[in-house]
């Protein structure tokens, strides 16, 4: 018997990953073409659903990445995020520019939870 339990399952890859008491969550992107503003809110409330539906939530999020189009947009995307965050329970966090999977995504986060 298997303790991995996989959520969204698709061809390529599961949406979260859970597996000795770890969420791993895949890179969430939110509507393409959005602002930085849209797609960060977008992606954290996504996060938010998958950390909840295998039991856990965003206090227990230990490691986030996040990845830019441009770093130009740090700012507008840390405002969303620095708001978002939980008074105490700030995860160890990297981010960085990167090219996405097409031009309309703007921001990818990546986050590593607790259950």
């Amino acid at each position: 018997m298997s303790d991995i339990k996989r959520i969204e399952t698709g061809t390529r890859m599961s949406q979260a990953v859970v597996h000795g008491g770890v969420v791993y969550l895949a890179g969430q992107v939110g509507t393409a073409g959005a602002s930085v503003t849209v797609q960060t809110q977008d992606i954290l409330a996504k996060i938010e659903r998958l950390l909840a539906e295998v039991g856990s939530d965003k206090t227990k999020i230990l490691q986030a990445t996040i990845w830019m189009a441009s770093m130009d947009d740090f700012a507008e995307m840390n405002a969303v995020w620095d708001a978002w965050v939980s008074p105490g329970n700030a995860p160890a966090r990297a981010a960085g520019e990167s090219k996405l999977a097409t031009p309309d995504y703007k921001v990818e986060i990546i986050c590593v939870a607790a259950l």
